[in-house]
């Protein structure tokens, strides 16, 4: 687990500050209004409030923590400040476009704006934990499905902001943020119809076959409303400023997640496809020969299962939801898009044929070499 920050220590030397240049402006000034007026004018003074303000903002950042998350794992806190850098970073090269409107209140809303996107990203690590976790309390529901909800109200409402502040005020940083948000709706959106998911798998007593198709077809479909967002802003940015240089990684990385969703599609339903017109019934003597247990979802297979080009059998129900996700075989790992299905009528290679002729000896013939061997009879 990762080191605790030095919180306390730091929370005691910013009161201890702040309580100093309130004091020292009191005692300059005398009175309430030239002492708030020294303050705003003192770089040092104002020094000082800035890094109380920061300390407000990671006590607040950790009592929201633990009220919907607890302790985080060690993976969930190496991908925050992984992603944590890279947000940064291009959030503070988007700014640079608006570099005018920067003041304490552009600060607080890019705090904000962090602050959202690292909750975002808590959120759906926590909902993908849900499918390894062997347990889920009513405790992790209670304070996934409100989170959830609270980040949706969250968005919408600055997204709606950002939104009237364009209009009435023109272009400015405001338009950086409400893209953001939008961005961080369609997020919340696709993390909660795998929330739902998961919930109604774990409900059913049975593994829910559908589930895979439903999550497949959610990252398809939110992942072409970010790329239609970010050409939209690509757009705007271009007609009123110039070309956004730091949306270029992040709509790469979203083009490449477009393409993979829609190329996981098209693969699952070729899949599936010729599984169920291609591929054969396992027939009961096939079932006695073999382990007859589906290693997918390790139960018995009595009836409808099938025979794989490679001669693993399995239940067509399993095999359907599998290939939702990949096309490979789940036991020897065979892709079997790219493995012809065996003809019925053609021999195996490695099985002899022999015929005999009236009045001959029996003749047999290697279908795998294709020659010919006559067997006299002594």
């Amino acid at each position: 687990m990762p080191a605790p920050m030095p919180v306390g220590g730091l929370t005691m030397a910013s009161f201890a500050f702040t309580a100093a240049v309130i004091g020292n402006a009191y005692y300059q000034k005398r009175q309430f209004y030239p002492s708030v007026v020294y303050i705003t004018k003192s770089n040092p003074s104002m020094a000082a409030i800035y890094l109380l303000a920061f300390t407000l903002v990671i006590l607040l950042g950790k009592l929201l923590k633990k009220v919907f998350f607890g302790s985080l794992r060690a993976a969930e806190f190496e991908h925050l400040v992984e992603r944590s850098f890279y947000a940064v970073t291009e959030t503070c090269l988007a700014f640079t476009v608006f570099r005018d409107d920067f003041s304490p209140k552009f600060v607080a809303l890019f705090t904000v704006l962090l602050f959202l996107k690292a909750f975002h990203w808590l959120a759906d690590y926590r909902v993908d934990f849900m499918e390894r976790s062997p347990v889920i309390t009513l405790l992790f529901h209670t304070r996934v499905s409100s989170l959830l909800l609270l980040l949706s109200l969250l968005d919408l409402v600055l997204v709606n902001h950002a939104y009237h502040s364009t209009i009435t005020r023109g272009a400015s940083v405001q338009l950086v943020f409400g893209f953001e948000y939008a961005i961080l709706l369609t997020v919340a959106f696709n993390i909660a119809v795998k929330y739902i998911c998961h919930t109604v798998d774990l409900q059913s007593q049975n593994p829910w076959e559908n589930k895979a198709m439903y999550l497949l077809y959610t990252e398809l479909i939110m992942g072409l409303f970010k790329v239609l967002l970010y050409i939209a802003f690509l757009l705007i940015m271009i007609r009123i400023h110039t070309f956004p240089l730091f949306i270029i990684r992040p709509m790469y990385l979203t083009l490449r997640s477009f393409k993979r969703a829609f190329n996981d599609v098209v693969l699952s339903r070729r899949a599936i496809s010729n599984m169920n017109t291609l591929y054969p019934d396992a027939t009961p003597e096939e079932l006695t020969a073999v382990d007859n247990v589906c290693i997918i979802c390790r139960e018995e297979m009595l009836t409808g299962a099938k025979k794989l080009p490679c001669g693993h059998i399995f239940h067509a129900s399993c095999l359907r939801s599998w290939f939702q996700r990949q096309q490979t075989c789940p036991t020897c790992r065979m892709d079997i898009l790219r493995q012809s299905p065996p003809d019925p009528s053609t021999p195996h290679p490695s099985t002899p044929t022999t015929t005999t002729t009236s009045g001959s000896a029996p003749t047999t013939t290697a279908s795998a070499t294709g020659t010919t061997t006559d067997t006299k009879s002594l």
